[in-house]
């Protein structure tokens, strides 16, 4: 199966806020609007929030058992089957809110950390987000996150556990151009305000370096 569609085919097999073309759709918008950039991670196009959190259950598990980084090995299909409970975005944040939504702030920061979404770009954006057929509430939610400044203590707070610690940091790096300067350094100030040891984050690294492979 073509990773893509594996991917969009776990997230729209459930229903609430974050799942399917309201996850892959917004996001992919905040990255087209940025000069065509692509994400990280091999075939990894879309940073759906199972993938993301496979993703980071993967490093974790990794980092946990003490292997090297370089062992790391690309999410396979069967790994969304068998994900930690504690990786799920359905999970609840520290703060009570779905974790999920969570998620789609820090990646929504992290696309804003050059400082380059300007008006023209949002305005992309909205119109992308207006196509996509969600309630009039998640619509309302998403253009306050878009357009709001996102607090980056903010993004920190809603870790439960260190668990969902290294997510935040995997779903950012996700949309994280690690060249860029400025986007680098909103890197590295998360990985320390999020308090995740460097061995745990050259895990997360290696894990987006190697993205999802077909099955």
């Amino acid at each position: 199966m073509d990773a893509n569609k594996l991917i969009k085919s776990f997230l729209g097999n459930s229903s609430g806020f974050g799942k399917g073309a309201a996850t892959g759709g917004i996001l992919g918008a905040v990255l087209g609007s940025k000069k065509g950039r692509k994400m990280a991670g091999g075939t990894l196009k879309y940073a759906g929030l199972a993938a993301a959190g496979v993703m980071a259950w993967k490093a974790y598990q990794g980092w946990q058992q003490g292997k090297a980084p370089e062992q790391a090995v690309p999410v396979r299909e069967h790994d969304f089957q068998h994900m930690d409970a504690r990786f799920s975005p359905e999970a609840p944040a520290a703060g009570g809110e779905p974790f999920q939504l969570s998620l789609m702030r820090a990646m929504i920061g992290a696309a804003k950390a050059d400082g380059h979404v300007d008006a023209s770009e949002q305005q992309r954006i909205f119109e992308q987000v207006e196509q996509m057929g969600l309630s009039a509430d998640d619509k309302a939610l998403i253009f306050d996150m878009l357009s709001a400044p996102v607090s980056l203590q903010d993004i920190v707070a809603s870790a439960r556990g260190p668990e969902q610690a290294a997510e935040l940091y995997l779903a950012s790096r996700l949309v994280i151009d690690p060249d860029e300067a400025s986007e680098r350094a909103y890197l590295e100030a998360l990985a320390h305000r999020l308090q995740l040891p460097a061995d745990l984050v050259a895990h997360l690294e290696q894990q987006v370096r190697k993205g999802v492979e077909r099955e």
